[in-house]
């Protein structure tokens, strides 16, 4: 029997779910879509104990689209014990696709794993909403039952309209008691219902504040000194982004203007082959410049991405570094994009989370209001301890 003390509406998901996975004539997924708060993680918790308790050595796959969101998955489920013998926590890379190596043992590619060497029973994906379509395909193919999971409060896919929580089957948005006193989760409730967030702090390290004040300017530059992994910026604009990024840089000390080991980045564009996706982030390792007299220059780099455990080596564009984004040139062909990525729009955020978030409220003439609101609330919710609104 469960420890856990579940929400009527939580009990009614975790229901849903059992009665669908038990099913003679289940279809192939359910999707369930909760706001931050209302215990999206204590639910799949249950659903992994009552499922094992049915099933004589019951396999889960819990996955997730990048390695942090990977690995911050993990430490939840199996601070709840969530994790049984026999089940996976890992990217929905890693699950379902193998490397190709060359003579040299190097990945020089990536190929869906066989359909007969696939043994789980279920399939659980977090941040839903990050799968694209294609994935999409493949995840089916195996013919495991997927339970996928997500906040369907948040911003769409960044990239085409392919959208697993657009109209989620099962929905959590009763805020769970546990979290009802977290500020930042109060503000996501509020963004959703109002659109707006007032000027002031709402708890020790939860505030929203005027950029023009000179105390806030003096806080934020002593805040960016100490940038580091555990710290997102976030903004609307792309100008804003390459602005910060410059300063970012300049408190840290880089004295040029070009990337170097140390460096913040983040990847700009999907290349399936090497599995990187857009929104990825991580630091560079090495770096070594190639100019070219015909074309495009480049780096030979080696980045470590956050949460994988492989470095992505490979040529990647000299000419995105410190710019807004553009179109390939025919003379890029084959380089991959990365930039810098001490700051980063909204968008590129989706399922990142970190403990402190500094968040640049821009809207964007096209966005109507249900846009902002979703914005808004995406740019609060990857805060998992402080957060810092400017406006």
């Amino acid at each position: 029997m469960s420890e856990l003390v579940l929400s009527e509406t939580q009990q009614q998901a975790v229901d849903s779910i059992f009665d669908w996975y038990v099913s003679k004539d289940r279809k192939p997924y359910l999707t369930l879509g909760g706001y931050a708060g209302t215990g999206k993680t204590t639910l799949t918790a249950e659903v992994s104990s009552i499922l094992h308790a049915e099933k004589e050595n019951m396999r889960i796959a819990f996955c997730a689209y990048t390695g942090k969101a990977a690995r911050v998955l993990d430490a939840k489920l199996k601070d709840r014990g969530a994790v049984h013998p026999g089940d996976s926590v890992s990217t929905i890379h890693r699950l379902i696709y193998s490397p190709l190596l060359d003579s040299n043992d190097d990945i020089i590619g990536w190929e869906k794993t066989d359909s007969d060497k696939f043994r789980f029973d279920l399939i659980i994906i977090d941040e839903a909403s990050m799968v694209n379509r294609e994935i999409w395909e493949d995840l089916l193919s195996y013919n495991v039952p997927i339970l996928a999971i997500g906040d369907h409060g948040q911003l769409p896919p960044i990239e085409g309209k392919f959208n697993l929580l657009e109209k989620p089957e099962l929905r959590l948005e009763t805020i769970y008691r546990q979290a009802a006193g977290n500020p930042i989760i109060a503000l996501s409730r509020q963004v959703r219902e109002q659109g707006s967030i007032p000027f002031g702090r709402f708890g020790d390290s939860v505030a929203k504040l005027d950029r023009s004040d000179p105390d806030t300017q003096e806080y934020l530059s002593d805040l960016f000194s100490g940038f580091n992994e555990e710290m997102l910026v976030l903004t609307g604009f792309n100008h804003t982004r390459v602005k910060l990024n410059k300063a970012i840089r300049g408190l840290l000390d880089f004295e040029s203007e070009s990337p170097q080991p140390g460096d913040r980045v983040i990847c700009l564009r999907n290349n399936h082959k090497f599995q990187i996706f857009n929104g990825m982030t991580g630091t560079i390792q090495s770096l070594e410049h190639i100019p070219v007299e015909k074309g495009a220059d480049y780096y030979k780099a080696a980045i470590a991405l956050d949460g994988e455990m492989r470095l992505f080596t490979g040529a990647i564009s000299a000419s995105q570094f410190g710019e807004k984004e553009s179109s390939y040139t025919k003379d890029e062909k084959g380089l991959d994009r990365f930039d810098f990525g001490y700051a980063i729009t909204v968008h590129k955020a989706q399922g990142s989370q970190a403990e402190s978030v500094v968040l640049f409220e821009e809207r964007s003439s096209y966005m109507d209001d249900e846009t902002w609101r979703r914005w808004l609330y995406t740019g609060i919710t990857r805060a998992s301890q402080k957060l810092y609104v400017i406006a």
